[in-house]
């Protein structure tokens, strides 16, 4: 028991100072990076140039002039990016004397070449009519559209796919006034209603009730 406790006050004593060493260390290696991001063919500030810790979530943007600062550690790999530009990869030393790191970077301009465009006239409505009778379309994509527009599919994808904003707030305002229009009184209920009844007979004679497969 003896020995478990001057363990204990020996392990007590000394936690401080590892703690303090181990806080040293890591102050040691934090840097504050900053300067300025440039172009290389002109020389100006680039604002809004994304300056991101690689493999982290960590980053800032330059301002309008182009200067930026962010903290970083020693050992870090810090990436330039921007649009119209080549991105830049810096790399913190390990060995940096001090907790400070400036520095310009010069971003050249990233020429990316496009495809050729070919420009042609608008058809004319005659020409239009001609390519749209004459378009051949398979068979099977027509089989295809006759059943999207069937109206058992249409009314199997109004109950599974969900409501717009528009549908919502119109379902909403006439929920709304059905229970202002019934204020008072028991509103009626569609056991009762033969209109309601026409339709469920209709739709049990299209099958809308048979298990799909």
């Amino acid at each position: 028991m003896k020995k478990i406790i001057r363990l204990f006050i020996i392990v007590a004593f000394l936690s401080p100072f590892a703690v303090k060493a181990q806080f040293e260390t890591f102050k040691d290696s934090v840097v504050q990076m900053f300067g300025v991001v440039m172009s290389a063919d002109s020389l100006r500030g680039l604002p809004a140039v994304s300056i991101m810790v690689k493999g982290q979530n960590r980053g800032t943007i330059s301002n309008d002039e182009g200067v930026f600062s962010i903290v970083v550690l020693k050992g870090d790999k810090v990436e330039f990016t921007s649009i119209g530009f080549k991105p830049r990869l810096v790399e913190i030393p390990l060995d940096l004397k001090g907790n400070q790191f400036s520095m310009i970077q010069l971003m050249v301009t990233d020429t990316v070449y496009l495809p050729a465009t070919i420009i042609k006239q608008r058809p004319t409505r005659e020409q239009f009519e001609r390519d749209f009778v004459n378009t051949k379309v398979p068979f099977d994509e027509i089989e295809i559209a006759r059943n999207n527009n069937s109206y058992a599919k249409r009314r199997l994808l109004m109950s599974s796919l969900p409501s717009d904003g528009k549908e919502a707030s119109a379902q909403y305002m006439q929920q709304q006034s059905r229970k202002l229009y019934y204020s008072g009184q028991i509103a009626p209920q569609n056991i009762f209603n033969p209109f309601a009844w026409n339709e469920f007979i209709k739709a049990w004679k299209r099958g809308d009730y048979k298990k799909k497969s």
